[in-house]
């Protein structure tokens, strides 16, 4: 099995263990970083491992190739199936524009900027997940991707978007592209995530030389 069918886990077991919460079996994100947990498998064990990192008044998720089942004692709420998709041709890359790297003195306007165009879960500590880069217009953040899962040997690009006043610039492209040659610069794989629904997004990747490996699947995990 590789890493990417359950790249949350082998992050927070790897590279990202800083900021990871649990043991063995299960892991999941600081509750400040991210929402997104796993298990290490889909053993009766792992899952129940699992279903104790789910906080009385929160919420975990989870994005894999399995579908996880829900543990007792918790409420599942199945958000769907997407993609993952492998950057496959580096050719197809775009060209690089200018971006500045995202501080810690930046993480306001990233969360203002991802709550207003909603690329998915994004916290005022997400940016610890990785290096994020931006484009600003007169000192104002317009657009901006960053780095999300990082299990071993690859990266995923994540908060790709773009402000709608800014839209149809090809900001999102050259950003996902810059991002891209960030990580195959260290010797990585990258790869990313869309909703299988969201045709806009995959096409652009496509166009971008990313292929699609499999379907992962998404769930919610709460505590009555």
């Amino acid at each position: 099995m590789s890493v990417l069918d359950n790249p949350v886990f082998h992050g927070l077991r790897t590279r990202q263990s800083s900021l990871a919460v649990g043991g063995d079996l299960a892991k999941r994100f600081d509750a400040a970083v991210s929402v997104f947990a796993a298990a290490r498998d889909l053993s009766p064990q792992a899952i129940t491992a699992l279903g104790e990192l789910v906080p009385e008044n929160g919420a975990i998720a989870m994005l894999q190739r399995d579908k996880v089942p829900t543990p007792d004692g918790c409420q599942g709420e199945d958000l769907g199936w997407g993609y993952q998709l492998v950057l496959n041709d580096a050719a197809k890359l775009l060209a690089p524009i200018e971006v500045v790297t995202m501080e810690e003195a930046d993480r306001p306007a990233m969360l203002e900027l991802a709550t207003l165009t909603k690329p998915g879960p994004f916290l005022l500590g997400t940016p610890r997940m990785g290096t994020f880069i931006g484009v600003k217009i007169e000192g104002r953040l317009v657009a901006m991707a960053g780095e999300r899962f990082r299990p071993e040997g690859a990266t995923e690009i994540s908060a790709v978007c773009t402000h709608p006043d800014f839209r149809g610039q090809g900001l999102a492209g050259a950003l996902s592209s810059m991002a891209a040659r960030k990580i195959l610069a260290r010797g990585e794989i990258p790869f990313l995530h869309s909703w299988s629904s969201n045709i806009a997004a995959i096409t652009l990747y496509e166009k971008l030389g990313f292929e699609k490996r499999c379907e992962v699947f998404v769930k919610r995990l709460t505590k009555p």
